[in-house]
């Protein structure tokens, strides 16, 4: 397949736009090197900001193809043949480069700028190695400098990214060669082309940043910048401050912006998906009271924990999972940057909550699958097909790239699952384009059972990867920049399907790269409060193309991008909306008609009638009655018989005004149709075990032996002890000036120096005592009267010692300490009264009806055999789990067990002593030899549990004991054969 490029409308407006805004060629220049051969000619107003030019248009418009063509089209017109164009990444340096030097680029420019060719030369890091003991210049460099404007066919193209622009490699002049036959710096070798700089992502390049400095360094007589957004820059002090979007000639020459952009079709719609959590999951949520380069302070209902660099946020709660740590620089070790009075909530970070994400992703993307494959199935002459990929975010790239990684593993049984379902549902369909996507199943089906390094449906490509040396990953990820045709194609040169079309990425991904039939976008993680949502969806808004390589139009085939995240962004489609409908050129007015606004009318109108004019739009709305003399909204009109205000009026009678908002059904957020589910409880196996719930509706108090004595104990023997104090040193390098040779001037020299014994200061004493309470609930007073003693005996009075370091240290031996003290050092007293638990009420004694069907699981089991012993109605079985879970519901189990079945969450709350509760995973009632029944309560865990998951254990383990004169029996699980084991054992007994 080959993608046809075609002039579009809006990228022939851009192009006029820029040559129109050109400052043209400088043709009186009686510079001595104006007509040098290696050189640009100059330009008028050159090296001034009054010859810059923005150019403004919306991820996934064309903004490659514009400027490309625009290079051919300033050689063509005024002899201009030396281009750098700047870019802020290595990924979107090979985005562009395969732009460029693509077959179906060439072929569409040449149709227009015969016999005229790019020369692309592409700067790498390694370009600059050393080789046989020289320092020479990287050839591309050689090649972009020297050629020579006597070559009139030849473009000279050199593309950077930006770090390597501004590295030592470009400025050191210390080269075994020269440029020009005496040059002996890049940069100046550079600037003597008098290049025209093309800069892609401008955001990424604020003027008082280092990275734009390095593009000034080269001199350029004009840039050109091509974006979607640019950056910003603040003005004035105070209450007049404000701050705008930074534009060379104060707005783009060219202005397409995201309101038009998907008002006009321009780009695929968005649906918005996320899976819901209970009430109970949603509300336990823990703020970021504050954060710091060293720790975060987390909070939630008055209680404080502070964590530092290293620390895991399953110490905080188990529902953290995922090895998350916080990794310091204000930033957890999933790279989620933290900001004070973010929210946490632990209920999106479980991997049965991230298995669900991966789960519909595969499913959303399997139904646009069919429909762009089976397009006009009915029809004799079937439409093309479409290819669709489907694009995964991702935080961890171990759980992708590790041979038994969680996430390749949960993603490659899942999608094993649902295309094993697809073909046993094909086979039985019998049109000729069903037969095809039959056996493309079956090609799928095949790859995967091939194993890691050779199948061919999933890839990933991460920052990591390059040089990893590794053939299978080189192929990933040259698939994946590269190959752009061949991830559009069906089938292969022989006429072998093409089965990749799942691909994995870090972010790396998140500007300058995007594939047309991206139609999925899936973020397993946030990614953080402050990056640009339409950044986030732009690597799949681009419309998709079809199997010959044709663009595919909005009118004739409607495509929308499916984005599924997480339910900690589920205002992500607001705030899509309120970016993109900020994004205009007139802001509405909604009190007074203001002169923009008018000329936005008139503009449109004069499309219509060429004598409108806006004397004639005053008139009109004046004879309407809807504005004062001072153009103001009148507040209630009545026009025949309905009452509007008056600026209601004015949207109404010029619909015109309404392109500059986001219409609607352009981004939609779609609610999961399980939200609201529930599942009936079987009453009649919940009877056989109500004597067991009225056990579990007492409440319990925890009564720890010698809490104040151990306690106090504990304070002076961690307080107390010295050896936890420590001072910081700092890292420091040593800075020296120097005397130049000539004596002339000085030099600065920078070097790793041998510190002197210098300490940081610690923090003031009520901070650190207040930090411990916090983090430990040891009174204030206790903490005062240990730390002052240690402070002034042992430490000298040195405050430097109360330091971060030793705030850590005395907050995690507290935690070592209070478990191994308190962990088995406490009772269950049933106390005289009774309370609900979720299932069960006390005073009607009475379970209810049904419930919430995520709190038993948030995956769906429809093929589940039908058990009358099970507590719930089915289909379909719940469950969070594979291993082994699912496995413990599917189990034919003999019949001495009467009663089984998942519990809910909260359905027994057994109390923590570390506050809050617990309920184990699964309940059975077994029938025994002897006719007796006995209950025996399961709690399943992975092999290597969490010091959290261990304390449950504990926690659970000690209250049930407490009820073994009830019959009932705890076990703690890691495999389904150990549960089945101890039944066998009961029912022997």
């Amino acid at each position: 397949m080959k993608i046809l490029l075609e002039e579009l409308p809006h990228q022939e407006d851009s192009l006029k736009a820029i040559m129109d805004s050109f400052t043209g060629i400088d043709n009186k220049s009686d510079n001595s090197v104006a007509n040098d051969e290696y050189a640009n000619p100059f330009i008028r107003e050159s090296y001034k900001e009054v010859s810059n030019i923005d150019v403004k248009m919306e991820t996934g418009t064309g903004k490659t193809y514009v400027y490309t063509r625009l290079m051919y089209e300033m050689h063509l017109q005024y002899g201009i043949f030396k281009f750098v164009i700047v870019v802020p990444s290595p990924a979107i340096k090979e985005g562009t480069k395969s732009f460029i030097q693509s077959a179906y680029a060439k072929q569409h420019f040449a149709q227009f700028y015969e016999n005229t060719k790019i020369e692309l030369n592409v700067i790498n890091a390694g370009d600059f190695k050393s080789k046989s003991g020289r320092k020479n210049f990287p050839a591309q460099l050689l090649d972009f400098v020297e050629g020579s404007r006597q070559n009139s066919n030849t473009i000279q193209v050199l593309l950077i990214n930006a770090g390597m622009l501004n590295s030592s490699s470009m400025k050191n002049s210390d080269y075994d060669q020269t440029l020009f036959g005496g040059v002996t710096n890049p940069i100046e070798g550079i600037q003597n082309t008098r290049p025209i700089v093309i800069i892609d992502e401008p955001h990424r390049f604020p003027r008082d940043k280092a990275n734009y400095k390095a593009i000034e360094a080269i001199k350029p007589q004009m840039i050109v910048r091509f974006g979607a957004t640019f950056p910003e820059v603040t003005i004035g002090k105070g209450k007049n401050k404000i701050t705008k979007k930074d534009y060379f000639r104060q707005k783009p020459q060219y202005d397409l912006n995201s309101i038009e952009s998907f008002n006009n079709g321009l780009v695929k719609g968005i649906d918005i998906y996320y899976p819901n959590l209970t009430e109970e999951q949603a509300q336990n949520r823990y703020v970021v009271d504050s954060v710091s380069a060293k720790e975060i302070v987390l909070k939630q209902n008055g209680k404080s924990w502070i964590l530092g660099v290293g620390d895991n946020l399953a110490e905080v709660d188990s529902g953290f999972e995922g090895d998350i740590e916080y990794a310091g620089s204000k930033m957890l070790s999933n790279e989620l940057e933290l900001e004070k009075g973010m929210s946490l909530i632990p209920g999106t970070y479980r991997s049965s909550y991230q298995e669900l994400i991966v789960k519909d992703t595969i499913d959303k993307h399997f139904e646009i699958e069919q429909a762009n494959f089976l397009r006009n199935n009915q029809r004799e002459n079937n439409s093309p097909r479409i290819k669709t990929l489907s694009l995964f975010f991702i935080d961890n790239i171990n759980s992708y790239r590790q041979k038994d990684g969680w996430l390749k593993d949960t993603f490659e049984r899942l999608l094993k699952e649902k295309i094993a379902r697809l073909v046993a549902e094909y086979e039985f369909k019998r049109l000729p384009r069903e037969q095809e996507y039959l056996q493309f199943l079956r090609a799928t089906q095949e790859s995967l059972s091939l194993g890691n390094d050779k199948q061919n449906v999933h890839a990933g490509y991460f920052g990591e990867d390059r040089g990893s040396g590794d053939e299978a990953i080189q192929s990933q990820v040259d698939d994946i920049l590269k190959n752009k045709e061949k991830l559009l194609s069906f089938k292969d040169e022989n006429g072998n399907w093409q089965t990749r079309r799942f691909l994995f990425s870090k972010w790396t991904l998140r500007e300058g790269w995007d594939n047309p039939n991206v139609f999925v976008i899936a973020k397993l993680r946030t990614s953080g409060s402050e990056n640009s949502k339409i950044q986030e969806v732009g690597r799949g808004l681009r419309l998709p193309v079809d199997e010959t390589g044709q663009r595919i139009q909005q009118d004739e085939w409607p495509s929308r991008l499916s984005f599924l995240i997480g339910y900690d962004e589920k205002d992500f489609a607001q705030k899509l909306v309120g970016e993109i409908n900020s994004d205009v050129k007139v802001q509405l007015n909604e009190e007074k008609l203001t002169e923009e606004m008018i000329q936005l009318i008139v503009k449109e109108r004069l499309k219509l009638d060429p004598e409108f004019t806006d004397e004639k739009l005053l008139e009109d709305l004046d004879e309407l009655g809807i504005i004062t003399r001072k153009n103001e909204f009148k507040k209630a009109i009545e026009i025949k018989g309905v009452q509007k205000n008056g600026f209601e009026w004015l949207v109404e009678f010029y619909p015109e005004l309404n392109t500059n908002r986001l219409r609607e059904g352009k981004v939609v957020e779609q609610r999961k149709p399980t939200d609201k589910i529930r599942i009936k409880l079987r009453k009649e196996n919940w009877e056989k075990v109500k004597e067991l719930w009225r056990q579990f509706s007492n409440r319990y108090m925890l009564e720890f032996d010698r809490i104040p004595e151990t306690v106090h104990f504990m304070t002076e023997q961690i307080i107390g002890n010295p050896d936890l104090f420590e001072r910081e040193i700092p890292i420091q390098m040593k800075k020296s000036l120097y005397a130049s040779q000539d004596k002339k001037s000085v030099i600065l020299k920078e070097q790793e120096a041998e510190y002197e014994r210098v300490y940081l200061p610690g923090m003031a004493y009520g901070k650190f005592v207040k930090s411990i309470n916090l983090a430990t609930g040891i009174s204030v007073k206790d903490i005062h009267s240990n730390l002052f003693k240690v402070l002034k005996s042992e430490l000298k009075g040195d405050a430097r010692y109360l330091s971060d370091v030793s705030l850590q240290n005395i907050i995690r031996e507290f935690k070592k300490r209070f478990d191994e003290v308190f962990a088995q050092s406490y009772e269950y007293k049933k106390l005289e009264f009774r309370a609900r638990t979720s299932i069960f009420n006390p005073e009607t004694d009475n379970f209810i009806d049904d419930i919430n069907a995520e709190v038993i699981g948030v995956n769906i089991d429809q093929h589940a055999h039908e058990d009358n012993r099970y507590l719930y109605e089915l289909p379909p079985m719940r469950y969070d789990s594979v291993t082994p879970e699912r496995e413990l519901l599917r189990h034919r189990y003999n019949d001495k067990v009467t009663v089984f079945g998942k519990l809910p969450r909260r359905a027994i709350q057994v109390p923590k002593y570390t506050g809050g509760s617990t309920t184990p995973d699964f309940i059975y009632m077994i029938e025994k030899e002897d006719e007796t029944s006995v209950y025996l309560l399961v709690e399943t865990k992975a092999e290597n549990m969490r010091l959290e998951d261990k304390r449950i254990i504990d926690i659970q383990k000690k209250f049930f004991d407490s009820l073994k004169e009830d019959h009932v029996e705890f076990e703690e699980v890691t495999s389904a054969q150990q549960v089945y084991s101890t039944i066998r054992k009961l029912t022997e007994d």
